[in-house]
């Protein structure tokens, strides 16, 4: 194995980039590189679905690239803008832009760009790295400016001659590759690691030995209820992006083969929008299904004998470390009782202003040796002239993934798979799977640092930070002890890591499910060991792992499991929360007295969506009314009249505490409040589901079914940028996206996916909108994976592409 540079301190790259090198190679065989004169041949079925073949990985890549250009070649020079720091420089500071799944504005991006991105030290970790990751880099890179030289002027009207369409460089494809790693640590973190600056002068200096006040109970809850907030922004707690994914073993299944639902919930726009390919180097691998940004790999798919999901997993990718500062000086802080100094790095960036003239700024970002130094004063973590906090990002500089989806990509069993996760390459993901022996298997195999729950009392920081684990899941230890950083297990492919052996997976016959909750909810038989909390704990916090824990048996006790009778069941909408509370908010209804015109209009409303079964369908009257009731009522304390409990998660919390009445009346002006705001964005509260839910990216009129996160619905769909109802209605932005079942028969797999928003960014093509109808209708494509089934459904002519 190649020992990794050594790189420097300063957090330009966060320390646990050593980590990510020295886990790089891998015993999987990835083939030689291709010769420069190799070739790519694409293939496409209906809704634009490249069949990409290549004699090797680096020639695939080039192949990926070239296709997925084609189809959104601005979307990927918009990205690059972002990974190269420029967003100001061609669209102003006012701008804003998505970094991982956060829309930001364009100068905090580009300086935490600049800060975190170092070209020398990414350069070094890739030439260390395994030779199919330096493969894959290559080949992309020169596949996306091959279609770049192609198209010359010929490019969609929204990048077409713009000059910020520029060829990428392979430090380009190193930066986005970082940026996906720390999209759940440091690249959510953005604004706050930018926010953390030393106190003024003037703030008095910490007294030698004297330990501050301890915050009140109020002062507690207020900043418990601000880091919920800020890390609910960040998408770090009670994010609406997630998953479901079910898999089924022979014992459940109608063909006594294994069967698997697929079901990731990301973003509708941006470079976290899937994009479906499938992929073959004879005699390698050939393997079927989608990924998410720069990858020419599949992450979510299926072979000829494994098919395989991924859902975000409540592992935590990060931990704060609680500084001890010296006193009177604030930019050093105590290791052991000894001094450490803060590195201090001016970062830069240009910035277009209005009158088009280019200015300069700069920010001084500040580093330590865990990491870079943040701020979150809405959660009390504040920089003072006694505290500091530093971020260690356990993502940072992994380049894993490539080795483990090559795995996953060769496996024939979900044996296979679990020894492919084994080098810790998924970086925030839960994997479910199942095979043709009809296994069904679970794990959250992922990077989560080694910190077990003794670890977590012994080191446990001040009050005031400690209270936010329990309450907002954000882990703070005690940054002055060196016996508190994360423990180096020399079982862990990575030191830091907590290792394979050490966290949760279950293979299984009948069944295994996961909608974002932990291990913990996997299936109710399962008993598991004593397992760090930072990779889950026993608290069910998901309506949807409700939902898929009432659903799944549900659907097993009608008889044999089919890939028919999967699909219903996910687009059967059903709306747990409604189910659960209407029933008494109805109730409630017909004891008003002499009601307002608009709990007139609210209850029959939800009496119709009642009456149609609670269903988020599109035909559904009332839906969007209860949605925007209960985004509000939902946060009411104590509006439950059976809260939750325990020892009955998936029963509890239910119904509405309406026999109290400083309660009901909350909730009353809750359902007052829903009525005037669809009222005032100009639609009927008994309006129908589909006449109001729309996807964000287009103006055609086709209906979207299904419900947001809160509601409980598996086929979760919402408005995170823009939540709730405006006079464009409700725009979704993500949710259910690839979306795929699988088994399998004689001849391999047998799968129907969509990939609902379509292949293409270009309002022009016709495949942007083309899987939206079929989504809308219902209807699941049965895709072709098989040669002679590609070739009987090609449409247009092979594109043979030569290096």
């Amino acid at each position: 194995m190649k020992r990794p540079p050594t790189l420097p301190r300063p957090a330009t790259l966060l320390p646990l980039v050593l980590a990510g090198a020295l886990a790089a190679c891998s015993s999987l065989p990835s083939g030689p590189a291709g010769p420069a004169g190799g070739s790519a041949t694409i293939v496409r079925t209906a809704h634009g679905v490249p069949h990409i073949t290549a004699p090797d990985l680096e020639t695939l890549a080039f192949g990926v690239a070239y296709a997925q250009a084609q189809d959104n070649v601005c979307q990927t020079a918009d990205h690059l803008l972002t990974v190269r720091g420029e967003r100001s420089l061609f669209f102003g500071e006012k701008g804003t832009g998505i970094l991982g799944v956060r829309t930001l504005p364009n100068p905090v991006i580009d300086a935490f760009v600049a800060a975190h991105m170092d070209d020398a030290a990414l350069t070094r970790l890739w030439a260390a790295s395994s030779a199919a990751s330096q493969a894959q880099a290559r080949g992309y890179v020169a596949g996306y400016n091959r279609f770049l030289q192609d198209h010359a002027g010929k490019l969609p009207a929204a990048c077409n001659g713009q000059p910020w369409v520029r060829p990428m460089a392979l430090t380009d494809y190193y930066r986005a590759t970082e940026a996906i790693q720390v999209q759940a640590g440091a690249g959510a973190l953005a604004d706050a690691i930018l926010g953390a600056a030393p106190p003024k002068a003037e703030a008095a200096p910490a007294r030698t030995g004297a330990a501050p006040a301890a915050p009140d109970a109020a002062r507690l809850a207020e900043q418990v209820a601000g880091a919920q907030a800020y890390l609910r922004e960040a998408g770090l707690f009670e994010s609406p992006l997630g998953s479901n994914a079910w898999a089924f073993g022979k014992d459940t299944t109608a063909n006594g083969r294994g069967m698997l639902l697929g079901n990731p919930h990301f973003p509708w726009v941006g470079p976290s929008r899937f994009y479906q390919m499938h992929l073959t180097v004879p005699g390698q691998f050939d393997v079927m299904g989608a990924s998410i940004g720069l990858a020419a790999l599949v992450q979510i798919g299926f072979n000829r004998d494994v098919a395989w999901s991924h859902t975000v997993s409540t592992g935590k990718r990060f931990t704060l470390h609680e500084l001890a500062l010296v006193p009177g000086q604030p930019t050093r802080y105590l290791l052991d009782g000894q001094p450490r100094d803060m590195v201090a790095k001016a970062v830069r960036y240009r910035v277009k202003g209005e009158d088009g003239q280019v200015s300069e700024k700069t920010h001084t970002v500040w580093n330590t040796h865990y990491g870079p130094v943040l701020a979150i004063p809405r959660a009390g973590l504040n920089w003072t002239a006694e505290r500091a906090y530093a971020l260690q990002d356990a993502n940072a500089g992994g380049l894993r993934s490539t080795e483990t989806y090559l795995g996953f990509a060769r496996a024939r069993s979900v044996d296979d798979l679990r020894q492919a996760l084994g080098n810790l390459g998924t970086p925030w993901v839960n994997t479910i799977a199942a095979d043709r022996h009809g296994q069904a298997f679970y794990a959250d195999m992922s990077v989560v640092p080694d910190v077990d729950a003794a670890q977590l009392q012994r080191c446990a920081p001040s009050r005031a930070a400690a209270a936010v684990l329990p309450a907002a899941g954000l882990v703070v230890l005690d940054g002055s002890r060196s016996d508190c950083n994360w423990k180096k297990d020399p079982a862990s492919p990575v030191p830091g890591l907590t290792p394979p052996a050490r966290l949760a997976a279950v293979k299984r016959t009948d069944w295994v499910h996961n909608s974002n909750d932990s291990f913990f909810y996997t299936h109710p038989a399962v008993s598991w060991p004593a397992i760090s909390p930072l990779v889950g704990d026993d608290v069910l916090r998901r309506p949807r792992t409700r939902s898929g824990l009432i659903e799944i048996p549900e659907m097993i006790g009608k008889g044999k499991v089919t890939l028919t009778g999967i699909q219903a069941q996910l687009f059967e909408n059903r709306n747990l929360m409604a189910r659960l509370v209407l029933p008494d908010l109805l109730e409630g209804c017909k004891a008003l007295a002499n009601p307002a015109a608009d709990l007139r209009e609210g209850c029959a409303a939800l009496q119709a969506f009642a009456s149609g079964g609670y269903r988020n369908d599109a035909s559904a009257r009332g839906a969007h009314l209860f949605r925007e009731f209960w985004r509000t009522a939902s946060t009411l304390p104590g509006v439950y009249r059976v809260p939750y409990d325990k020892a009955r998660p998936v029963d509890t919390p239910s119904g509405l505490r309406l026999t109290d009445a400083a309660t009901a009346a909350k909730v009353w002006d809750a359902l007052a409040g829903a009525v005037k705001k669809v009222r005032d964005a100009g639609f009927a509260p008994d309006a129908e589901l589909g006449a109001v839910q729309r996807a964000v990216f287009s103006d055609a009129a086709i209906p979207v079914h299904g419900g947001d996160e809160i509601e409980g619905t598996l086929n979760n769909i919402g408005d995170r940028a823009r939540p709730g109802i405006s006079p464009r209605g409700l725009r979704i932005d993500y949710g259910t996206s690839y979306v795929q079942t699988v088994t399998f028969d004689e001849r391999g797999p047998v799968a129907q996916a969509l990939l609902t928003y379509g292949q293409s960014t270009n309002p022009a093509s016709p495949h942007q909108t083309d899987q939206l109808r079929l989504y809308a209708a219902k209807q699941w494509p049965t895709l072709p994976f098989h040669p002679e089934d590609v070739a009987r459904e090609r449409v247009g002519e092979p594109l043979v592409l030569k290096r």
